[in-house]
């Protein structure tokens, strides 16, 4: 290789490093401008858009007239004006409480193709109530639990920034929810009321609290409880909690979970209480039950496995030994073979937080218990028509009656 071409190879080489660098300093650069650019707080607020998040469906049934030829805007106005995002409006970080009725769900995460999901159905009360900053990534949005199909949750925690009417939030602050006073908390945006007038029924926010920026739904919380609902039967309950007990602790799940190889690599968790309770509720003599599990976190199914061994302990089938033996990987190393519990009994009860003080307005806590009450009472009127059912079932040929043993849930 001649000289002259060396050098020009070496010009290059030192035209292209420097180019690497500079492009280097230009994204350092940039993110330093986004950085400050998400913290921005534009101060014209559009008394339309504003209407439209008090109402919840304002913005709605304006958007329909458009379509329907009642109004002359052009289609490009319209799709700005019914963007779903408000980036330039002032934005703070907060939790969600929801609770949600999963039984219509494919589960919680919107992450596959299978709809609805209540993830789904909460975004896109998001953006009919126009409080999306952005969009679900750069939202800083993150979940709690990824509650499976069917599962319910009375306790759901999510956390993203939305829309907000304080202007006077402390955003140079590494944790600005912290800094946010009671006053500005009663001016803000009624995050519940709001969401809840155009969620469908099975699904409610049920509070709201402010966030430090820092905050992760995931990985901040402290410990989670699940609650599983079951009728007593014959079930011998007292070997049931003896098990139960043998849970607690620190112990390889790898048994009692459905086994997800590529993204899960450690298998311990750590289970601080376990307690099985009557409830309140009976049928024909037979006592509704509820097992209440407690943990930092758990596995793919972890409860649902847990339930069913119980249940082979309390019907007889498996001794409560089993627990211990399925517990020691060493011995037993690989899953046996069994069936989950069912998914719709399993509730998501409460997730837990350091720091977060959820609250809930007045008139949003009043149409929140209504609403609840008149589900509640809607389907005391559905088991009331199915029970008339039962008791107007032709007698059996062997003059058997039918007994309450055979209302399962599990």
């Amino acid at each position: 290789m001649s000289e002259a071409k060396q050098e020009l190879i070496s010009s290059l080489q030192s035209q292209l490093e420097a180019l690497q660098n500079r492009v280097k300093e230009l994204e350092a650069d940039n993110a330093k401008l986004l950085s400050k650019l998400s913290l921005c707080r534009c101060e014209k607020i559009e008394d339309k858009v504003h209407d439209g998040v008090e109402d919840g469906t304002t913005l709605v049934e304006e958007n329909r007239k458009t379509e329907s030829g009642g109004c002359k805007t052009g289609k490009k106005k319209v799709k700005e004006k019914m963007s779903g995002t408000l980036n330039h409006h002032f934005k703070r970080y907060v939790a969600l409480k929801v609770m949600y009725f999963g039984q219509r769900f494919y589960g919680f995460a919107s992450d596959g193709n299978m709809e609805p999901t209540v993830e789904s159905e909460i975004f896109k009360a998001l953006e009919k109530t126009r409080l999306l900053v952005a969009d679900k990534k750069e939202s800083h949005y993150s979940r709690c639990g990824r509650t499976d199909k069917g599962v319910s949750s009375v306790g759901q925690v999510i956390a993203i920034y939305l829309r907000s009417n304080i202007k006077e939030c402390n955003t140079n602050n590494a944790s600005m929810g912290e800094t946010v006073q009671e006053e500005q908390i009663e001016d803000e945006i009624d995050y519940v009321r709001v969401l809840n007038r155009v969620l469908p029924k099975d699904i409610r926010v049920i509070g709201w609290s402010p966030a430090p920026t820092d905050f992760s739904a995931r990985f901040s919380c402290i410990s989670r409880e699940y609650k599983y609902f079951f009728w007593r039967e014959n079930l011998n309950l007292s070997a049931m909690e003896s098990a139960g007990k043998k849970f607690v602790g620190e112990h390889d799940f790898r048994n009692f979970c459905k086994m997800d190889a590529a993204n899960v690599h450690n298998y311990k968790r750590h289970v601080t209480s376990f307690e099985i309770s009557p409830c309140y509720i009976s049928f024909e003599g037979n006592q509704l039950c509820a097992i209440k599990i407690r943990g930092s976190a758990f596995l793919w199914h972890q409860v649902r496995c847990m339930v069913a061994v119980l249940f082979m302990i309390g019907q007889g089938l498996e001794s409560i030994d089993v627990i211990e033996s399925l517990l020691d990987t060493n011995g037993i190393p690989r899953k046996p073979q069994y069936n989950m519990a069912p998914e719709i009994p399993l509730v998501l009860q409460s997730c837990d937080f350091d720091g977060l003080k959820f609250t809930c307005s007045l008139d949003a806590g009043h149409d929140l218990r209504l609403h609840l009450r008149n589900e509640c009472q809607v389907y005391q009127l559905q088991a009331a028509i199915f029970h008339e059912a039962l008791l107007n079932c032709l007698p059996l040929a062997n003059g058997l009656e039918i007994g309450s043993s055979l209302i399962h849930l599990h």
